[in-house]
């Protein structure tokens, strides 16, 4: 039943995945991609991502620190996707991270880092030529699971801001081949730093700390089949405003984080166990300011449960 939902998915609802700047996770059926899942139709996951760098952006000045060494970072994910009708999907996403510095003093976090939950809306669908045309709705938010500290970067295992965000994203597929772009726009809410006093461009005595807000482009291009896909991500993140990282300082929350990312991403779907699919890819940093050159591999397992009424036929 399963294996023909699919079936009857992929040629009326086919679509694209694309790469998450927010969790920088990019698989198959998040909220970051136009796959939708059939009504009644539950796709589980389990993720694993690590990431690392040696090098970043102080500003536009790109530098290593021996103090730091090489920053690592794990996350463990739990994530779901449920059908709510064949055109609205609800989306979840539960990641743990943990992080290291290789060198220096700093120790590293760990922790459940934000919830996030999204709908997904497949909004217009049309035939063009040979192909398929679609457009997209998603809408997120995430909140912090955990009471960790921000404001202790390279290692803290998050911005904990409160976040809303509304992704458009078209694609167009013909035969096996798709193209596809994404625009997102997301409002974070201030923070809160375990400090009465702080300085950007000027000192602020405050433990409040404003937090600008994101925008995020993404193109994507690649192939399509019912059992193995495969394709090609560039990103690009800006930041609304905040500060440059001071010479030799650490990096703080509000800073001016802005980067381009290449990826590529392959997902494989089993034929002779209906359901199971296996995930994996990687990212690299292009180019930056304020942030890590970070490189990062990911892999995961997802499993199709069908909670529709069975058609024996």
């Amino acid at each position: 039943m399963i294996k023909f939902l699919r079936l009857y998915f992929n040629r009326y609802f086919v679509v694209i995945c694309f790469l998450s700047l927010c969790s920088k996770i990019a698989n198959a059926q998040t909220n970051a991609d136009a796959l939708m899942i059939p009504q009644n139709v539950f796709c589980g996951e389990l993720m694993y991502d690590h990431s690392s760098w040696q090098n970043y952006w102080e500003g536009t000045f790109k530098r290593n620190n021996g103090n730091i060494g090489t920053l690592t970072n794990n996350t463990y994910s739990v994530m779901g996707n449920y059908g709510i009708t064949n055109k609205l999907d609800v989306l979840f996403g539960i990641p743990y991270v943990t992080t290291n510095a290789s060198r220096g003093t700093l120790k590293g976090q760990s922790g459940f880092q934000d919830l996030s939950i999204s709908l997904k809306w497949l909004a217009f669908q049309t035939e063009i030529g040979k192909g398929i045309f679609s457009l997209h709705a998603i809408a997120e938010g995430t909140i912090p699971l955990s009471n960790y500290e921000p404001n202790f970067l390279p290692v803290s295992i998050g911005l904990h801001s409160t976040t809303a965000s509304l992704r458009g994203l078209v694609n167009y597929q013909t035969g096996r081949f798709f193209v596809a772009g994404a625009a997102q726009y997301v409002q974070r809410s201030d923070i809160t730093i375990d400090q009465d006093a702080y300085y950007t461009t000027e000192e602020i005595y405050s433990n409040k700390v404003y937090m600008p807000n994101v925008t995020n482009f993404l193109f994507s291009t690649g192939f399509r089949s019912l059992q193995f896909n495969a394709e090609a991500i560039i990103s690009q993140t800006t930041t609304h405003g905040g500060f440059d990282i001071r010479k030799n300082d650490m990096p703080f929350p509000s800073n001016e984080m802005n980067m381009t990312t290449a990826g590529l991403l392959f997902k494989y779907s089993f034929s002779k166990v209906a359901g199971l699919e296996l995930t994996a890819g990687g990212n690299h940093v292009l180019d930056g300011r304020n942030v890590g050159q970070t490189t990062d591999f990911f892999g995961g397992v997802l499993y199709l449960f069908d909670f529709s009424k069975k058609d024996k036929k």
